[in-house]
């Protein structure tokens, strides 16, 4: 049986569990705004025992944990400012994501935007990673609060009443008035305490899961990510799908391209490929770059090779270097055999291939596949980055351990993306966040006068509210 059935049957489950919880437990909930909270004193014994036996250690991590929340902050502040560039002035590129810029994190979002290239994301991760992030971060806020003095009220489980009873989030409850009354410095500490507490979390987990990777699967091949390309005069182009073109231009190229497949453009005699995506990753001017008519796209070679024959020589490829020494040994002209295999496993393709004579190494034997440096830039793309660094690149891996390598993979894959986002969104200097009060507590400190602080807090959440009407806006004007 698929694991989707099983996803939902345990998504079934869990409601039935929630909602009985609710109605048995309903004296203990209580409604504010959109959520009901089932308040108790769960973990309050732990938090006391911590925060009251490791004071010297949690006033160091005070300060870890304030600079780290000003890290946090100016990171996603940048993160921000790239969105809205990305969304004002790229609107083919926000047509091709497709995907709003307020999109919450949902059960099953990898198949609501498939583009977006992301792993299977189940209900039953959804579940796990909640708890993961909840628990940790409040648990910190209630450390530090019993640190400095700050009195407790309760903790608890908050649930979004609507559709399904779905547990949403954990919650430590502070009495405001003793909160208020501690020094600027212990009220900073506390609130940036839990995004200390879900970095510390991300940083656990990625080291769980490199190690995991490291055992569960297995170099099997090599990826590709381009073909061999060159850079053309537009001016030059002659002749596009049998369609002579004439004071050829950027735009009069864009329009006569299909939307799928390789498009064949002619320069003279010369012939050369483009696709739709390829020629809207440009920007508009006098060049442009094009697939060369090698033996690679000529036969349309996809998914990571496997395997390589020529004549009585069989070769794995595992890696690069592999690659590199077999395509040595080669002549133009030789006939080699490859194997391939998509990333979804879903089958391998064959592929009968001439060799040609590179045009830039003269007697060279040239497939004409092409690799590109993989490592994305902006805050969430180091985060990508990061995440992938140990693994080589261009190398395919293959699950040592069918189905269970890729689920436990995905799973803490997700864990340490939704922790390192949750972190960087909470530090946002919004009212509703606990950059929020951190930023008005950083005015305070710096101006020495409330009325400046407050002002300066009510006019940054208004304007990161008006930004994102405005993303909003510029979404919806690039499908126009």
């Amino acid at each position: 049986m698929n694991f989707i059935i099983y996803d939902l049957m345990f998504l079934v489950v869990f409601a039935i569990i929630i909602g009985t919880l609710l109605y048995s437990k309903r004296k203990n909930i209580k409604k504010e705004g959109l959520l009901l909270l089932y308040k108790a004193k769960w973990g309050m014994k732990l938090i006391d025992y911590i925060g009251g036996k490791y004071k010297k250690t949690l006033k160091f991590l005070s300060y870890i944990s304030i600079v780290l929340g000003y890290f946090l902050m100016v990171a996603m502040v940048y993160l921000f400012g790239k969105i809205i560039y990305i969304y004002v002035v790229m609107p083919s590129v926000v047509r091709a994501i497709k995907i709003p810029p307020i999109m919450p994190l949902i059960p099953y979002i990898d198949k609501v935007v498939p583009n977006l290239g992301l792993p299977p994301f189940y209900f039953t991760y959804w579940i796990i990673i909640l708890a993961l992030i909840a628990i940790p971060h409040e648990f910190f806020h209630g450390i530090f609060m019993k640190r400095y003095g700050v009195k407790i009220k309760s903790t608890g489980f908050g649930f979004f009443p609507f559709f399904l009873p779905i547990f949403l989030a954990a919650f430590v409850e502070q009495d405001e008035k003793s909160f208020v009354k501690a020094s600027n410095f212990k009220q900073m500490a506390i609130l940036s305490a839990g995004t200390f507490a879900n970095i510390l979390t991300a940083i656990f987990f990625f080291i769980i899961m490199f190690l995991f990777f490291s055992v569960a699967f297995v170099p099997a091949g090599i990826t590709f990510d381009n073909y061999a390309y060159s850079g053309i005069a537009i001016s030059g182009i002659s002749m596009i799908n049998n369609i002579t073109l004439e004071n050829p231009s950027y735009q009069k190229v864009l329009d006569l391209i299909d939307e799928e497949g390789f498009n064949e453009i002619f320069v003279g005699e010369e012939k050369y490929f483009l696709t739709k995506s390829l020629i809207e990753k440009q920007e508009e001017g006098d060049l442009l770059f094009v697939y060369d008519d090698a033996p690679a796209i000529r036969n349309n070679i996809q998914g990571a090779i496997r395997y390589i024959e020529h004549g009585e020589n069989y070769v794995i490829i595992e890696n690069f270097e592999d690659l590199s020494i077999f395509m040595a040994g080669l002549s133009p002209g030789d006939v080699i055999n490859i194997t391939t295999s998509l990333e979804d496993k879903s089958r391998n393709s064959y592929y009968n291939i001439k060799l040609e004579e590179n045009p830039v190494e003269e007697g060279k034997a040239w497939l004409g596949i092409g690799f590109v440096n993989q490592k994305r830039s902006g805050v969430i793309g180091k985060i990508y980055n990061l995440m992938s660094s140990f693994k080589k690149p261009h190398v395919y891996y293959e699950p040592r351990y069918d189905g269970f390598s890729e689920f436990i993979y995905n799973l803490l894959w997700w864990i340490v993306l939704i922790c390192i986002s949750v972190a960087l969104v909470n530090m946002l200097p919004v009212g509703i966040f606990d950059g929020g009060r951190f930023f008005y507590l950083t005015i305070l400190v710096l101006t020495k006068s409330e009325s400046a602080a407050k002002k300066s807090f009510k006019f940054v959440t208004w304007f990161f509210l008006f930004l994102v009407a405005v993303l909003m806006a510029f979404w919806l004007i690039s499908f126009i």
